[in-house]
């Protein structure tokens, strides 16, 4: 492992040639080294898959922002796959129709006090698809107002900004949605390294991508070895192998 990596994705300093969002993974993986074995024949494939996708939840100005948004997050140039590569978007459509999105299994029974310290919790009495859904109508109408467009139509640069100031706090949604760019990061995350079973990590990209031997049975061999890529490839639950 290398030294203890910053706290978040945006206080890491690109380098040269590698895109800032890519270090969402590094940050994620805790500064690992990252190995990836995707061929570009894969890599190229899910842009079709995602064309002929029927979101489940979100309506088609919102899945286009969803698609936008993750891959800026990870982006598709690089070193190895994004998000896009991974259909990490599906990932997030199946969960906001899911428990997950309607808050299932939390706590929702008020009071609620969204202003109150972070430090407290969840406070909103929005489920996490209902903060997607007014988190994106309130960005996209930010981004109209102060940049002239609205997200998706906005250059990679620009949108760029626009995440950043979400994450930063310069630019503040109201109470009620403030966890929505931390809900973003968080699924897009999930959907690059959940089991494709979920509908994201097309292929094991993600998998490939940092030689995770996923749901393989047996892993000792190779459980302390360091600087050398997994040369036997990623096993999804269903039994799937990349």
């Amino acid at each position: 492992m290398s030294a203890k990596p910053p706290t978040t994705w945006y206080e890491l300093k690109p380098q040269a040639g590698f895109p800032d969002r890519r270090f969402v993974l590094k940050a994620t993986l805790g500064g690992a080294a990252l190995v990836s074995t995707l061929s570009v024949s894969e890599a190229q494939t899910p842009a079709v898959l995602l064309d002929g996708y029927t979101p489940v939840y979100f309506t088609a100005d919102e899945w286009a922002f969803i698609r936008a948004a993750c891959a800026r997050l990870i982006p598709s140039e690089g070193d190895g796959p994004g998000a896009i590569e991974a259909q990490v978007p599906v990932f997030i459509d199946r969960q906001m129709a899911g428990d997950f999105g309607n808050a299932a299994d939390w706590y929702m029974i008020g009071p609620h006090d969204p202003s109150a310290d972070q430090r407290l919790g969840f406070q909103s009495p929005l489920t996490p698809a209902q903060i997607y859904r007014e988190g994106i109508a309130a960005v996209d109408a930010w981004c109209k107002t102060e940049k002239g467009k609205i997200f998706v139509e906005l250059d990679p640069p620009a949108q760029d900004d626009v995440l950043d100031q979400l994450h930063s706090g310069k630019h503040q949604l109201k109470p009620e949605l403030r966890d929505f760019f931390s809900l973003l990061l968080q699924n897009t995350r999930e959907g690059f390294f959940a089991d494709p079973m979920y509908g994201g990590n097309y292929k094991m990209a993600g998998w490939k991508h940092v030689g995770f031997p996923g749901a393989r049975g047996s892993f000792l061999e190779w459980a302390n070895t360091t600087d050398v890529a997994y040369p036997l490839g990623p096993v999804s639950i269903a039994g799937d192998r990349g």
